[in-house]
């Protein structure tokens, strides 16, 4: 494995958790989650079997090419799945159609029309019928906290009942591990880790629209925003509108506490 910033992914802190030694295949987008993940994985002495990407026919692919980025600066495989004819019967999405990519805080109910249905949960599936041919031991996947408002296949709920699910479907042949060690923590939480872990957080990519820059106004750029700025850590993006974060939140908090 290749050293990140320098430091041999060995000699990070272990992870004590519940993948310690499995072969894990992670599910990345090329965000800051899941490539977080990614570098969470490697640095807790599991065997990386690999980086499974999806395009779903988003309407943009940029980020792929990051989670390819994250992939070989790990020296893990990079799997780029293409369910494209399957997003095509999922219309209706901001992220899949010609409607326009909604600004504002991400938890406001205008967020809706981001959710691609059953996005994570046809992901999460596939991932798992690799996992099962390919010999692994665990599926790993970013989903948080900040995803429960508007994402249902994001919930525990969800998550432990989609585990359970699949012990049953595999039952016999494979027994996989579903890993969401950032199930129940904030954006904020996973930007903090990711600067312990080294992760290199220009080479991620979050915004909805793809453009040059971060636009800074789409959901997912005022949740990366307010996250470094909650965990104290440097963000290196570049956004086009770097400050329409601040009110945002702030409108967002008073309309919470009204």
């Amino acid at each position: 494995m290749r050293p990140l910033n320098g430091v041999p992914v060995a000699a990070y802190p272990a992870n004590k958790t519940r993948i310690k030694e499995m072969k894990t295949i992670v599910i990345c987008s090329g965000g800051l989650d899941s490539v977080t993940l990614a570098y969470k994985v490697a640095a807790g002495g599991n065997f990386l079997s690999g980086l499974v990407s999806f395009d779903y026919g988003q309407r943009h692919k940029k980020e792929l090419d990051f989670a390819k980025k994250a992939a070989d600066r790990l020296g893990a495989p990079h799997h780029l799945i293409d369910i494209s004819a399957v997003g095509k019967m999922l219309g209706g999405s901001a992220l899949t159609d010609e409607i326009d990519v909604p600004e504002g805080h991400y938890a406001e109910e205008n967020m809706r029309i981001t959710v691609v249905p059953n996005r994570n949960a046809i992901m999460l599936a596939i991932a798992y019928g690799v996992a099962s041919a390919q010999g692994a031991d665990c599926v790993a996947t970013a989903v948080h906290g900040g995803d429960h408002f508007i994402y249902p296949d994001c919930r525990p709920g969800f998550i432990k009942s989609f585990e359970k699910m699949q012990s049953l479907a595999l039952e016999g042949f494979s027994k996989i591990t579903l890993y969401t060690p950032f199930l129940e923590k904030t954006k904020a939480d996973i930007a903090d880790e990711g600067a312990r872990l080294g992760v290199d957080f220009a080479n991620t990519w979050s915004c909805y629209k793809g453009g040059d820059l971060h636009c800074g106004r789409c959901g997912t750029c005022v949740e990366r925003r307010e996250a470094f700025h909650l965990a104290g850590v440097d963000d290196p993006t570049d956004y086009e509108d770097p400050d329409f974060w601040i009110a945002t939140v702030e409108k967002a908090k008073q309309k919470a506490g009204a």
